[in-house]
Order: C-alpha cells, then structure tokens, then sequence
C-alpha cells in the first residue's frame, strides 16, 4: 500500500507539485528527515512570507528535498529559473544503449556544476535513482542517434569532446577545454562509441596509475566536469 501511495505521489511531483511528495513521503531519491528543515514558523518564528518564489505546501510542511539552503521552500520552477542565471555553456552527454546505471550519477554532478544541459543519446528511458531527483532541476534532452547529437552541437557552437582513455587520446590535466564544451562519455565498460569518437573533436583522457583498465564512467564525467569548472567557472558565485 505505502509503495503505491509513493508512487503516486512521485508522478504528482512530477507534474509540478513537489511538495506533496518532499514533505510527505521522501521516498528512496530524497535524504528524508535527517536532512532539510521544518515548517518556516517552527524554523522562523515569523508569518508565512508572501514571496512568489516560495511554495505554500513547502512553507505550511517544511522542505526535505536535496537542494541548497538558498532554494529552501522555493517552488521547481523558480529553483530552475534561478539555475537559469547562473548556468555555464558547459554541456554534458552520454550514450545509454544499455540502460547505464551511471546516467543518474552525471545528472546529479552536472547539476551541481550548473551545466547548460545534459544530453542522452540513445534509448530515451534511463535510470533516474542515481540523480537523486536533481533532474527536476535540469535540462535533459534526449537523441536518438550520435548524428543527431551532433546536428544539435553545431547549432550551438558547441565543441565535442569525448571522454575515453582510448589510444590518441589527449591528457585531460593537460589540455585546455573549450569554453563553450560538450563532454561526452561512453557506456561503462566499452566506453564512448566508435562513432562518438569520429565527431569529437578531441579526445581526452584521465590519468591512471593502478591496475583498473578505466574509472567509472559516473566518476570520470565528475573529473571531467570539475576539470572544466577549474578552468572557465566563476569561483566566486559557487555556493
């Protein structure tokens, strides 16, 4: 009964109303009670505030969801139009033919780095656990082929760069990453396709020194990432 109710409540969420599933029944993609805060009177001890931003469910219920302080008892909507301001021209894809479970991992990271968009390049269903809801927060898009990745690229004066240690490839802590980038990684285990690669522009690598043949694929798009954050973002409007 509990696991129909929560999902009910998930597709509610979904459709806008996060709040009814935040304060609720956090389920297993939100941190739950150890995280968050109580209703804003308990918290506050002051009325209710009339900002627009602010969701009245989340204010009357308190906010458990995974965001920032800043964002607490913000609506979706004003939370991503917020993100909106401040995202990089950094944009992050992956291939998903077989349902990699990393795919949620990349979402919750580019999210935190505040990338433009996330593309998914493939199948169109992926596996959402691993994102911890954070992809309510960002702009996923989805294709169907490599080629059309690549169309969407050009249209915006996007760089590719794919992420492989594959023979060619270029030191990722050597290389000057274009500031208006789109990283690409592979599936885990066979790594960025045949085709990715063809339309990259570069490819670089991460720098290893055991015995593993690759990192994880959720883990190198986070080095990945952070390594572009270290070379364009603006430090002093990080949280």
């Amino acid at each position: 009964m509990k696991q129909h109710m929560t999902e009910k409540l998930r597709i509610s969420g979904e459709s806008g109303q996060t709040s009814i599933l935040a304060a609720r029944d956090p389920g297993p993609t939100e941190w739950g009670t150890s995280v968050g805060v109580g209703p804003w009177e308990q918290e506050h001890g002051t009325p209710l505030p009339d900002d627009p931003r602010y969701d009245p469910e989340l204010l009357r219920d308190g906010d458990r969801r995974n965001v920032v302080d800043a964002y607490r008892y913000w609506t979706r909507e004003a939370i991503v139009a917020d993100i909106d301001t401040r995202r990089h021209t950094l944009h992050v894809a992956i291939e998903n033919f077989t349902h990699d479970a990393n795919i949620g991992t990349v979402v919750r990271t580019a999210n935190a780095f505040a990338a433009a968009g996330v593309h998914i390049v493939g199948r169109r269903r992926w596996n959402r656990r691993g994102a911890m809801v954070t992809d309510r927060y960002q702009h996923i898009h989805h294709h169907a082929t490599i080629g059309d990745l690549l169309d969407y690229a050009r249209a915006e004066a996007l760089t590719v760069v794919a992420v492989d240690n594959t023979p060619g490839s270029v030191r990722l802590e050597t290389v000057s990453l274009p500031q208006a980038c789109l990283l690409l990684f592979g599936q885990e285990g066979p790594g960025v396709s045949e085709q990715a690669r063809d339309i990259a522009t570069m490819t670089v690598s991460i720098a290893q020194f055991g015995s593993t043949r690759s990192i994880n694929a959720g883990v190198a798009a986070g080095i990945a990432m952070h390594t572009w954050v270290q070379q364009h973002a603006d430090l002093s409007r990080a949280w």
